[in-house]
């Protein structure tokens, strides 16, 4: 577990910006990869990984059905 990455979700989180899921995504790469900088002949592939990691990211937390408790 990368303990560097933040819960993006309501209620733990709120306007989370592309800033934000960009830092997630980059924090997960970089574990996952073992580079916490890539070298220069692996910085396209650690640059396309971190952009696909934040995209997924950005469609997961669209897509959440979230449980609201309504206000009667």
């Amino acid at each position: 577990m990368c303990r560097s990455i933040k819960t993006l979700r309501e209620p733990y989180a709120s306007d989370v910006t592309d800033d934000d899921v960009r830092a997630a995504a980059l924090q997960y790469v970089r574990k996952v990869s073992g580079f916490r900088s890539p070298s220069a002949r692996n910085a396209e592939a650690f640059e396309r990984a971190v952009e696909a990691v934040a995209a997924a990211t950005r469609t997961l937390l669209d897509d959440l059905q979230l449980k609201h408790v309504s206000q009667d």
